[in-house]
């Protein structure tokens, strides 16, 4: 299983939110770039990039940042604001391994298609859920459709990896919501992601339990960032045999 430390930049600046609520905000680093740098150096095989101010706008306002980890080879993908094919073929330009599609993948799916075609193994989609809905802007807007149908909707337009966030365990360091999140990997084919809510090795392991199911990566951010385990021992913890 595969390690993915998280970069969330808003305003210029490495921050974490709670639930991703906007006014419980933290900033961690004042260098999105250097901090995933140090992740990359730390052993992170990929680093998950978050556009906070993309997603509540819907453009990308990270761009400069992501030419800045390229030519510092350092791999990531980006996810937040990504709604237009200009978006993403200006993503993957700057350099990005993947480009996630969250609001967009749900409101245009032929959007979706089309970018799955044009790039395909490229085109990820972040399912973001509170008590099993998915949740759209940016988390602000919840609405009644079910993460399950919904992941085997982006499969079968052409999604190459779903990443699945439960909104409610993000950021709470209170250990992730394994049910939905195996709920949705057995729905589908393809990869899945884990997200929110990682709160130490253990958790870690949890995950990795799941691999059968086709949990094959998972995303930490805020306990890597207050240091209740390192980004090695994780990656140590992913590599155990079962």
């Amino acid at each position: 299983m595969r390690i993915v430390p998280a970069v969330d930049i808003r305003g210029g600046l490495c921050v974490n939110l709670v639930q991703g609520d906007y006014g419980q905000e933290t900033v961690f680093s004042a260098d999105p770039v250097s901090q995933a740098e140090a992740w990359r150096s730390g052993g992170g095989e990929l680093i998950h990039i978050v556009d906070l101010d993309g997603a509540k706008s819907g453009r990308l306002c990270v761009e400069s940042h992501l030419r800045a980890m390229n030519a510092k080879g350092i791999p990531f993908e980006l996810g937040g604001g990504v709604r237009t094919m200009d978006t993403i073929n200006a993503v993957l330009d700057a350099g990005a391994d993947r480009v996630i599609l969250g609001t967009a993948a749900y409101r245009s799916p032929e959007l979706l298609r089309e970018a799955a075609r044009a790039h395909p193994g490229k085109i990820v989609v972040g399912i973001d859920a509170k008590a099993g809905k998915v949740a759209l802007e940016g988390w602000l807007d919840v609405t009644s459709a079910d993460a399950v149908e919904f992941a085997r909707a982006v499969e079968q337009a052409g999604a190459a990896r779903i990443i699945y966030t439960d909104i409610l365990s993000d950021g709470m360091m209170k250990g992730p919501n394994l049910d939905a999140t195996q709920a949705v990997a057995r729905a589908v084919q393809i990869p899945v992601t884990a997200s929110g809510g990682m709160s130490s090795l253990d958790d870690v392991r949890r995950v990795k339990a799941l691999e059968s199911d086709g949990v094959d990566e998972v995303i930490i951010g805020r306990a890597l960032y207050l240091g209740v385990f390192t980004l090695q021992e994780a990656i140590a913890v992913a590599q155990e045999l079962s």
